[in-house]
């Protein structure tokens, strides 16, 4: 998306500690015995991946489906695809799964979780320098550790989720699914979500649904012309749960 990163970690280090976090969930959650969503979720995966165009793109995409009710996905460096059953209720048609996995795929392509971690090390560091060569009050050092939080990691964290949308929406649209979908996903998963302790969006880790529909209209002339030329080109992908 053009913007600047700070990349600290080498790719075969962050493949690895995906590796293993995808294995240590698998351990921990038990895959759907739904022979039918593992061939719904196959189906989409694979017609995604097929439109990758990224050098950051793992040789292979590994998906699990769990047997987790909640609406939640997740993708991890090295190419590892969690996704709980949960979201196939709510995620209504393969436009809409798409939508979600084309998300978090774009996280992996965009490697937010070197960036993320990069940006926690120089935070850290910063604080660390601080503490050793200066005589701060202990309580402004803390307060130094909750701007660190509030004013770098959370919002990072917001500009990935951001990008992350955009990114995906692209990639469904490369891969033939209509993007207007993922609006209409966003607008399930409000419905969906619990209004219980929701707070203002500047301290959230993701932005509001209302922030991200906004974002996906102001691109949807792009996506809707990128999807129109894969239609043409015979990308009709045709994923049934």
């Amino acid at each position: 998306m053009g913007r600047r990163q700070l990349l600290l970690l080498p790719d075969d280090d962050l493949d690895r500690q995906g590796l293993e976090a995808y294995a240590q969930y698998k351990r921990d959650v038990p895959a759907t015995p739904s022979e039918g969503d593992r061939d719904y979720v196959a189906c989409v995966t694979q017609s995604l991946a097929e439109e990758v165009e990224s050098g950051h793109a793992p040789a292979t995409w590994e998906f699990t489906v769990f047997e987790d009710p909640t609406p939640n996905a997740f993708a991890l460096p090295g190419g590892k695809i969690g996704v709980h059953s949960g979201l196939l209720d709510v995620a209504e048609t393969d436009a809409q799964l798409a939508a979600v996995l084309g998300h978090e795929m774009a996280h992996v392509l965009a490697q937010h979780s070197n960036e993320r971690i990069s940006a926690s090390q120089v935070a850290d560091l910063a604080l660390l320098i601080a503490d050793a060569t200066t005589d701060m009050d202990p309580q402004i050092l803390a307060g130094l550790g909750l701007g660190a939080h509030y004013g770098l990691i959370l919002p990072y964290s917001r500009a990935h989720e951001s990008e992350a949308d955009l990114i995906g929406l692209d990639l469904m649209a490369r891969a033939g699914f209509d993007p207007r979908e993922a609006v209409l996903l966003w607008r399930n998963m409000e419905k969906n979500a619990s209004e219980e302790g929701a707070g203002p969006e500047f301290l959230s880790t993701h932005p509001t649904y209302r922030t991200r529909t906004q974002d996906l209209d102001r691109r949807m002339p792009r996506a809707l012309h990128l999807y129109h030329e894969a239609r043409a080109r015979g990308r009709t992908p045709w994923c049934r749960r």
